[in-house]
């Protein structure tokens, strides 16, 4: 590997980081602002979507150059193209992001609706995985990235059980559906959040070992060497 391919992929890598930690904040922003509603907060975690997707495209362009310039192969090319899906991952998380934003703009006006509980432990386990996709990217550690695979059943089974508790409401309160809807919503774009993380740790496996996980059943895509996802929890 030239000097100059190992200069560029450090930098590259610090971009990712840079996009990684932006969108790790506007998350756990948008989360806090859909349980305790804020409309100058929500607000201004809308308007750090256009940051996140400049930092986008800035990242492919900076993949295209190095495919073009140092035709990398084998692990260097591996990790080019990682980033370019992680990349896509979080600036899709971050539209998620947004988007809860203005769910909890939405139920401002309604205090009367109470965000469900199993709601706020969806967010902090979602919240978790892609806390630890990220880790395992920046750590190049599979094992952990295996384990976030193994959370996601979690989040959609609480997801389902949000879902019958809002449609529940929906038909008892019909005063309340407008804003039962927008927590309905948001119910979906956190699973979302948690399907991006996931993708993410596919993609750790790929760059580290060169193995497509995707689309596998999670169970068995885990590989024997995997410890229990609470592990992570």
């Amino acid at each position: 590997m030239s000097i100059h391919l190992i200069r560029d992929l450090d930098s590259l890598h610090r971009l990712l980081l840079t996009m990684c930690s932006r969108v790790e904040d506007m998350i756990h922003s948008a989360v806090e602002a859909l349980h305790n509603p804020d409309y100058s907060r929500a607000r201004d975690i809308i308007a750090q979507d256009d940051v996140i997707d400049a930092l986008d495209v800035e990242i492919e362009e900076e993949c295209l150059k190095l495919l073009a310039l140092h035709q990398p192969v084998a692990i260097d090319l591996r990790r080019i193209t990682t980033v370019m899906k992680i990349s896509a991952e979080l600036e899709r998380v971050a539209d998620l992001g947004a988007s809860i934003a203005e769910r909890a703009l939405g139920i401002i006006s309604t205090p009367e609706i109470a965000v469900p509980e199993n709601l706020k432990e969806m967010s902090r386990q979602a919240l978790d995985m892609l806390h630890h996709s990220i880790d395992a990217y920046v750590q190049l550690d599979v094992r952990l990235a295996r384990r976030v695979c193994l959370l996601d059943e979690s989040v959609d089974q609480l997801n389902r059980e949000i879902i019958d508790e809002l449609t529940s409401l929906m038909r008892n309160r019909p005063d309340l559906i407008d804003p039962a809807l927008h927590l309905f919503s948001a119910s979906r774009q956190i699973e979302r959040i948690a399907d991006h993380a996931t993708n993410i740790a596919e993609d750790v496996v790929y760059l580290v070992q060169g193995e497509i996980i995707r689309h596998r059943n999670r169970i068995d895509a885990r590989g024997p060497q995997a410890d229990s996802a609470t592990d992570v929890a």
